[in-house]
């Protein structure tokens, strides 16, 4: 699915966010979610997609400015891939 917007009969993409609003833990939580779905036979920008929805579904997204921002990591969207996703590992 490619985002676009349609501008005077000319057709834009829309831009990826910046990942520089990220910390460094979601940033190497996402590197590690890739590399385990690279490793299941994934290429590497749909790995790359999945593993950022995965840190963001758990996080709730980047870094959030103000005091008591901080919120408690979703662990479940990590866990559901071994348990639906059992077939797709290579034994």
């Amino acid at each position: 699915m490619i985002l676009a917007k349609m501008v005077a009969n000319k057709i834009k993409i829309m831009p990826r966010g910046s990942k520089s609003s990220y910390t460094g833990k979601q940033k190497r939580q996402a590197e590690h979610i890739e590399e385990g779905y690279e490793s299941r036979g994934l290429g590497t920008k749909e790995s790359e997609r999945r593993a950022w929805a995965t840190v963001n579904k758990m996080t709730g997204g980047g870094k959030k400015s103000g005091s008591g921002r901080g919120k408690k990591i979703n662990k479940a969207p990590a866990r559901k891939g071994g348990k639906i996703g059992g077939r797709a590992r290579k034994t």
